[in-house]
């Protein structure tokens, strides 16, 4: 590792918990697509199987903030293993009820189920801004965490799709449960590195979501999710219609490498300037990098063309998580974290429907229209919102600044 990245590993502790975060991430790239290729496999009803794999990102963006919101009034430990084993009850039940043909509606129960599984990008990033709060190293540690999140994308439906076809139907969302469950008991036992928890009475109960900056990172994040969503699922009927349908996982691969590479690089850069503008400018290349799309003839145009719009995702990712710390209390700093994720759950909802529509009325190509409009709605809505997120919250007791002006105060007195 480049010196900034390894310099963030010499507080102890901290390699385990990157670890633990990055097993327990898996399975946010692996069940969605594993119970996709499950349902098909056992069925042949990929209509099915798309409803089942929205219910569980529609029941995690409902149920994730409500349980991050605990965790930043109990803590990681008291919180996540009985969560995650809900999760794990209903994960378990939805492999069942499809082995042995259960009516839908139990296959439905089950995917809300699954809902209840804890953020566990938000926690680890939680972990970092208790250590690094009003330091440079917390963008780094931010950087690293949105390339582990890029890893997981690119290994993680290529390790569950290929489990299904391989071995049998259930082995992608299986291993995928098992994942989870090692991930959130390691995690949850490292109490040395937990940030502290901040009860009700202390920080007045209440949602982080009343802060305007959030509200405006989060509808742009629903924009967002519906252009992750969408380029997804019109990739994979553009490589299909070519012939090559197995291509498309590489090809997604690369979108999700490319947003590796830049967030790699972002970690070692000390850019000055507001972040506000950083994250604008992020999210209009984002918007931009999809009109290529539209002009694409085949597999190989298709796949540069992802790798080079991949580069605005993970920066973008990263400025975002800044612009939490500034908006939001230290207090409800992991459920912040989480609506953001809500957000692009439910774009990605939005977003894989709506391409799918395109797809059987006008073929894939006109496919790609939908990433190119979602793009374009959210900079309407950063441009709409910039204000907003250029007023941090004042007297909130969670900002950087706060944090680094009682910082200096303490040297000062600690020189005079």
């Amino acid at each position: 590792m480049p010196s900034p990245y390894r310099a963030l590993f010499d507080v102890p502790g901290t390699k385990a918990f990157a670890a633990a975060g990055l097993l327990g991430r898996m399975p946010l790239s692996m069940m969605g697509i594993g119970v996709v290729t499950m349902i098909s496999q056992l069925t042949g009803r990929y209509g099915l199987a798309g409803a089942l794999s929205a219910t569980i990102a529609l029941s995690a963006a409902v149920l994730g903030p409500q349980v991050s919101r605990l965790v930043d009034r109990h803590g990681q430990s008291r919180v996540l293993r009985p969560a995650t084993l809900v999760a794990l009850v209903a994960a378990a039940g939805l492999l069942l009820a499809a082995h042995f043909g259960w009516p839908d509606r139990v296959l439905f129960a089950c995917a809300a189920g699954i809902g209840a599984v804890p953020s566990l990008g938000a926690m680890v990033r939680a972990r970092w801004a208790a250590l690094y709060r009003g330091t440079p190293r917390l963008h780094t540690a931010y950087s690293f965490e949105s390339v582990m999140d890029e890893v997981c994308f690119v290994f993680g439906p290529i390790i569950s799709i290929g489990l299904c076809t391989v071995w049998f139907p259930e082995a992608g969302p299986l291993l995928a449960a098992v994942f989870l469950a090692v991930g959130v008991c390691w995690l949850s036992a490292l109490r040395a590195t937990e940030p502290k928890p901040h009860p009700r009475e202390r920080d007045g109960g209440g949602s982080a979501l009343r802060s305007p900056g959030l509200k405006v990172l989060v509808a742009t994040f629903v924009a967002t999710g519906a252009i992750f969503g969408s380029v997804d699922v019109v990739t994979v009927a553009f490589a299909d219609e070519r012939g090559h349908k197995g291509a498309a996982s590489v090809v997604l691969a690369l979108y999700a490498a490319g947003s590796c590479v830049a967030g790699a690089v972002f970690g070692l850069l000390r850019l000055a300037g507001a972040p506000e503008r950083r994250w604008l400018l992020g999210v209009a290349a984002m918007a931009v990098s999809m009109i290529p799309l539209l002009l694409v003839g085949n597999l190989p145009l298709l796949a540069v063309a992802l790798f080079v719009s991949g580069l605005s995702i993970a920066p973008t990712m990263i400025t975002t998580m800044s612009l939490i710390e500034e908006h939001v209390p230290r207090a409800q700093l992991t459920e912040g974290m989480t609506w953001v994720s809500t957000g692009l759950a439910v774009g990605v909802a939005l977003g894989s429907s709506l391409a799918g529509s395109v797809i059987d009325a006008a073929g894939a190509r006109a496919g790609y229209g939908v990433p190119v409009l979602s793009g374009a709605a959210a900079v309407v809505v950063g441009f709409l919102g910039y204000r907003r997120l250029r007023r941090p919250a004042a007297g909130r007791g969670g900002t950087v600044e706060q944090h680094s002006e009682r910082q200096d105060e303490r040297r000062e007195r600690n020189m005079a």
